[in-house]
């Protein structure tokens, strides 16, 4: 399944600067596989050493937070959109 991945700007090094890219993948882990295939060194700042998603690092597919849904396991439907955005805290 193709679908369109927002890239918060912290991360656009990774991406030439660029906002959206493409991605292939049935489901989130599979997206981000992808993702790390054609822009190596992304899958780093989304995911953990043991795999899943970092704790400050909020993921969308549509509007749905995956942390309540399947995780990485999470389905990304044909032409989904999947945004990656870091947690922001302030006081």
């Amino acid at each position: 399944m193709s679908v369109n991945v927002r890239i918060p700007t912290i991360l656009r090094t990774y991406t030439d600067g660029k906002s959206e890219v493409a991605a292939e993948g049935a489901n989130l882990g599979e997206v981000i596989a992808d993702l790390e295939k054609n822009h190596t060194g992304i899958a780093a700042r989304v995911l953990d050493d043991q795999g899943k998603l970092r704790r400050f690092v909020n993921v969308y597919v549509n509007d749905d937070d995956v942390r309540f849904e399947q995780g990485l396991e999470t389905a990304t439907p044909d032409g989904a959109g999947v945004s990656i955005i870091p947690a922001v805290a302030g006081g």
